[in-house]
Parts: C-alpha cells; sequence; structure tokens
C-alpha cells in the first residue's frame, strides 16, 4: 500500500479552535489559568448520540476549548500549527474555517480577528510549503444579520491565494435557525466570487439539504452525507457541480453513524459527486485528515487508484488558482505512478 502520507491533497473542512492539538489546548488553559473538562484533554475520541443532548455535550466542550484562545499570538499558534501538521500528512491545501466572533474581543474587533488570521496563514504558507486559504463562517445561533456583516467583510479579502478568503460559510447546529433568512448574506459572498460553502446534511436528511440548496446555493456542502437517503437528490447535485466535504470521523463521533464502514463514502463516489476527504475537528474527534484517508482505505476498501481519485477530488473542489491545482494533480499522478511503493489494497467487493 502507498503512503498516503505522500499522496497531495486539499484539506476543505477544517475549523480553527478544531484543529487544535491536544498539547496546545493544554499550555493555553496553563497558560490563561482554564480548567478544562476532562473530556477535552484525555485524548479520547468524542462520541455522543446524534440528538439534542449529544450536541450538546459537543458544543459544550468546543466552547471549553475556544475560550483558552485568548490573544492573537495564541490565533497564530493555532494557523501555523493547522498548517503544520496539513502538511505533513500530504496536503498541499488548507481552506481554514472561522468565526472571528469569538476571537474578536480579544484583539480589538472582528476586522483585527480576521486580519490575524489571513496574516497567520499567509505566514504558514511560508513556512510549511502549503496554500493556507480562509473561510469566513457565520453561525446559526446567531442573528442572520451578523452574518451579513461577516459576509462584507470576507468580501474585502477575497482572492484565491495564500492569506486570502476563499469561501463563506454557515456552521453549528443545522436544528437552528432559519436557513432562507441566510440567503442574503451568501449572496453578498457569492456576488464577489466567494464559493458558498455551508453545513449541511450531516444531522438532518434530505429534506434540510434541499432547503440549504434551494436558499444558500453551496458550491460545497459541509458534510452532506445524509443525501445519500434520497437518490434522486443525489443525483441531481451532482449534476449540479456540488460537492461534498465528508468528514467520517465526525459522523461517527455525532452518532450519525455507528461505525466508520456505515459512511455513505462509496455511495456518493458511486454516484459521481466529487468529494473532498475533512478532518472536521479533530481537537474532539483524535482523527486529523490522514485517518479520513486510512478509513476510506481500511474501512471501505478504497484501492489506491480510488484514493487518488478522492485526493484529486478535493483538489478540484478547493479554490485553488489554477497553477496550484495542476501542480497538486501531477503530484497525485506521480504518487500513483510510483512503482517502488508497495501495490494497490484488494478492493472491496462490496463496492
Amino acid at each position: 500500500m502507498r503512503d498516503l502520507s505522500k499522496l497531495p491533497k486539499a484539506h476543505l473542512h477544517l475549523h480553527f479552535t478544531g484543529s487544535m492539538r491536544v498539547a496546545t489546548l493544554r499550555d493555553l488553559a496553563a497558560e490563561h489559568a482554564i480548567r478544562l473538562p476532562a473530556a477535552l484533554v484525555d485524548d479520547d475520541p468524542l462520541r455522543v448520540p446524534a440528538d439534542e443532548r449529544g450536541w450538546f455535550r459537543f458544543q459544550r466542550l468546543y466552547d471549553a476549548a475556544r475560550a483558552c484562545v485568548r490573544s492573537e499570538a495564541d490565533m497564530r499558534r493555532l494557523v501555523d500549527e493547522a498548517a503544520a501538521d496539513d502538511a505533513a500528512e500530504g496536503s498541499g491545501r488548507l481552506e481554514l474555517q472561522v468565526d472571528p466572533t469569538s476571537y474578536a474581543p480579544f484583539v480589538g474587533g472582528v476586522t483585527p480577528a480576521v486580519e490575524i488570521v489571513l496574516d497567520a496563514a499567509k505566514a504558514a504558507s511560508a513556512a510549511h510549503g502549503i496554500e493556507v486559504a480562509v473561510v469566513v463562517a457565520a453561525s446559526r445561533m446567531r442573528h442572520p444579520l451578523d452574518a451579513r456583516t461577516l459576509a462584507r467583510l470576507a468580501v474585502r479579502y477575497a482572492g484565491d491565494g495564500p492569506g486570502e478568503v476563499v469561501g463563506f460559510g454557515l456552521s453549528n447546529d443545522e436544528r437552528r435557525g432559519d436557513t432562507p433568512e441566510f440567503a442574503a448574506a451568501f449572496r453578498i459572498a457569492r456576488r464577489a466570487g466567494l464559493a458558498s460553502v455551508p453545513h449541511g446534511g450531516e444531522l438532518l436528511g434530505p429534506a434540510h439539504v434541499r432547503e440549504v440548496v434551494s436558499a444558500l446555493r453551496p458550491d460545497r456542502l459541509g458534510h452532506g452525507v445524509r443525501v445519500s437517503e434520497d437518490p434522486a437528490l443525489l443525483d441531481e447535485l451532482v449534476g449540479q457541480g456540488v460537492s461534498f466535504e465528508v468528514c467520517p470521523a465526525s459522523n461517527v463521533g455525532l452518532g450519525v453513524y455507528a461505525d466508520l464502514a456505515d459512511v455513505p463514502l462509496g455511495s456518493l463516489v458511486d454516484a459521481g459527486a466529487q468529494v473532498a476527504l475533512g478532518a472536521d475537528d479533530p481537537l474532539l474527534f483524535g482523527a486529523r485528515l490522514l485517518d479520513q484517508y486510512e478509513a476510506a482505505r481500511h474501512a471501505h476498501g478504497f484501492s489506491d487508484a480510488e484514493l487518488a481519485d478522492l485526493a484529486r477530488s478535493s483538489i478540484r473542489a478547493s479554490r485553488a488558482s489554477s497553477g496550484t491545482t495542476a501542480r497538486l494533480l501531477a503530484g497525485v499522478d506521480a504518487w500513483l505512478a510510483d512503482d517502488e511503493q508497495p501495490g494497490d489494497v484488494e478492493e472491496n467487493p462490496a463496492r
């Protein structure tokens, strides 16, 4: 089996606080004299039921971790370490998602918060040989007017290169908020050429996906795995060119599926969907990007050729420049053509 850490890939679904190393969280908590829940630092992946109580526990832990990020230096450290970790796993492009609202009180406002992340992304790109761009995300838990403010701010820094904003997202509990009320914010972002990348189709099923697609017109759907329950809708989204940011460890950690093998990765790929594997929140789910590719190999029986296709999909679904895209795709071809590596894993007959 070829070394998956050498497979060039793009990482399109990684949250700012959720990218944090456990060791870094311990450091920041000690520095700011914050007592952390034991579940955040015991190195065990989070597993909660897919209900309101389960989500509440996830959000409580995430908020506890986010409360430890209290300075510009903290924010820069997170971006740098996320880039270093991704580069070590073969990622050549990272589109890091951040809601700057939570960090604004510590750095003088929401605009400085965005600028710090962008500047850190540019520096990390140069330091680690990986392009780090940014997705600005609004929260379903806040008023839709806040989302419009963030969209206008994101537009000011739009671009496709390192340290620039490439997309606008909508995160947090899918069961909260009124999706159509966020449409105006997405129109602002879309008019400026930003990718529309809302979450949808993880905690809720196809009916909610239809609502997200109708109101927010996604280029990429954060998660989207539940669309597999409606083959006609899946075919429709494939035809529209919507990409899927699939995060297997997150799906299992949040109780959407009981096991990695139950995540409908094969169904999406077999339907012709463009899939980009993502780690979502490695701090809580205990699995980084490379682990998602390992899951595709071992839990789903993907051959090396199929894993290469997944990597190509992630690159094509990114907002990288044409030059970066061509370079990374050539790297995938070289990885697959390297006969000095051991042969492919046997393909799963079920697929």
